[in-house]
């Protein structure tokens, strides 16, 4: 009983530690990347698109309309641009993407300044693809209408994160890469875009913050950097940071400060009551000397200018 399936004692003790070699790395790679594992389990495949020319040339088209569209900055005017950025294809990004792209819109006088850039089956025809070059394209693309030294930029990004910091990227069949916190921190500065708000709804987020904290940039994350976040399955309507920052307080202040502030306590009670085994996420804000009085100015303004309208209902 030399043998089995024509394969030698050794060879089969070779072949026993090249599998054991998979899985450890399979394993390593589940820690790395924890939403991998919760994936794993998750029922419906996720629709798929037909990689074409026809697909890439309509992107392209729609990249463009998308870019030339951008409404000019007003003079005089602290105008909001805001870019959405959803690089994973799943049905949770694609919802939250939509609200938090219509909560800057109509909260924060932005209608006609917000790109959306999203990673799903369903929006191929409709919104360009959420990829780094894009991305970069968009940064640009902002940076020309506003005035940088009245303007705010923000850019809300939300997927899945990984221990090492990347953004997580899925579009299958289309291969995009993960995007990191020096990506982003590079194509704002070639840009010369100066005043920054970079929201980041990811596990381990809170990576992000140092390599793009400064005195003219909010930063906030919906985990620090050791812990995951919550809401990313495949059942989620909205990641638990998404709905509880953007979907819930923003709707009731246009502080950021404030939003966030109220947001976390309702974020660690929901985790709590999820049954969240790995500890609080730990939401994380930097806010730079310089932002805050214009963030500040700005939602007293816009503000101000609802009163009116509220008092005569």
């Amino acid at each position: 009983m030399g043998h089995a399936f024509g394969l030698g004692v050794p060879r089969l003790g070779v072949l026993a530690a090249a599998l054991l070699g998979l899985a450890l790395l399979g394993d390593w790679q589940l820690r790395d990347r924890p939403w991998q594992a919760e994936l794993a389990g998750d029922t419906p495949a996720r629709p798929r698109f037909e990689l074409s020319q026809e697909t890439f040339q309509a992107q392209q088209a729609l990249l463009e309309q998308s870019l030339a569209a951008l409404a000019p900055q007003r003079p005089g005017t602290v105008d909001l641009y805001g870019i959405v950025y959803a690089p994973y294809a799943q049905d949770v990004f694609l919802r939250e993407s939509a609200m938090v792209a219509d909560v800057l819109a109509q909260r924060f006088e932005a209608d006609g300044r917000v790109l959306q850039f999203v990673n799903h089956a369903q929006a191929t025809a409709t919104t360009p693809w959420a990829t780094p070059t894009n991305l970069r394209r968009a940064i640009a693309a902002a940076a020309a209408r506003m005035d940088r030294d009245e303007d705010v930029l923000a850019i809300y990004m939300t997927s899945h994160g990984a221990m090492d910091f990347q953004l997580a990227s899925r579009h299958s069949p289309l291969q995009v890469p993960a995007l990191t916190p020096a990506d982003l921190r590079e194509a704002l500065d070639e840009a010369d875009v100066r005043r920054r708000v970079v929201v980041v709804s990811a596990c381990y987020s809170g990576g992000w913050v140092e390599p793009l904290a400064g005195p003219d940039t909010l930063v906030m994350t919906a985990a620090d950097a050791t812990h995951t976040s919550y809401g990313c399955g495949s059942r989620s309507e909205l990641t638990f940071f998404g709905r509880a920052l953007f979907d819930e307080q923003l709707r009731k202040t246009r502080s950021f400060r404030q939003a966030f502030e109220q947001a976390v306590p309702v974020i660690k009670q929901r985790e709590e009551e999820g049954g969240k085994t790995d500890g609080f996420s730990n939401p994380q804000l930097h806010m730079g000397e310089r932002i805050a009085p214009v963030l500040d100015a700005l939602a007293a303004r816009l503000d101000a200018s609802r009163a009116p309208a509220a008092a005569l209902r």
